[in-house]
């Protein structure tokens, strides 16, 4: 027996939208973006979790070395930039594979909260930038104690 879908015209509406979107932003914003990155991947894996007072921001960053890496907060906007080299270069290699990124990289992403950077924390362990961001006192969550009247 066939399930009945009752009929959305927003959601026909919206997936419509969607698909013109992407199509603009391929075609005129990034027009090589798919050449560089295919689709969906982008230059390393990032991880990004807030807790009360602050936001952690995880990167997978294989065969980078932390002196080739830069931070920077702009506003809300948290940049990434580096650069990988590849450790030998032979010009007879017959490639049968070749997944591995070397050279320039660099990520830009939104911070869900103002954060103070004079306070931010930076490490890096086994290829992965870890970065803790406290958030600023003016969006950190304030208790409100509710008295009684006698």
């Amino acid at each position: 027996m066939s399930d009945l879908m009752r009929w959305e015209p927003r959601r026909d509406l919206l997936s419509l939208r969607e698909a013109m979107d992407r199509l603009f932003e391929e075609s005129f914003v990034r027009p090589f973006g798919s050449l560089l990155f295919p689709a969906g991947a982008e230059p390393f894996a990032v991880d990004m979790y807030e807790t009360a007072d602050a936001v952690t921001v995880k990167a997978i960053l294989p065969g980078v070395k932390p002196q080739d890496l830069e931070v920077s907060v702009t506003g809300d906007i948290l940049t990434i930039r580096g650069k990988a080299e590849e450790e030998e270069e032979v010009k007879d290699r017959n490639y049968l594979r070749r997944e591995c990124r070397y050279g320039s990289f660099c990520r830009s992403i939104a911070l869900p909260a103002a954060v103070v950077t004079d306070k931010a924390e930076a490490s890096f362990e086994n290829g992965i930038l870890t970065l803790t961001l406290p958030k600023a006192e003016e969006v950190k969550p304030k208790t409100i104690k509710v008295k009684t009247r006698k």
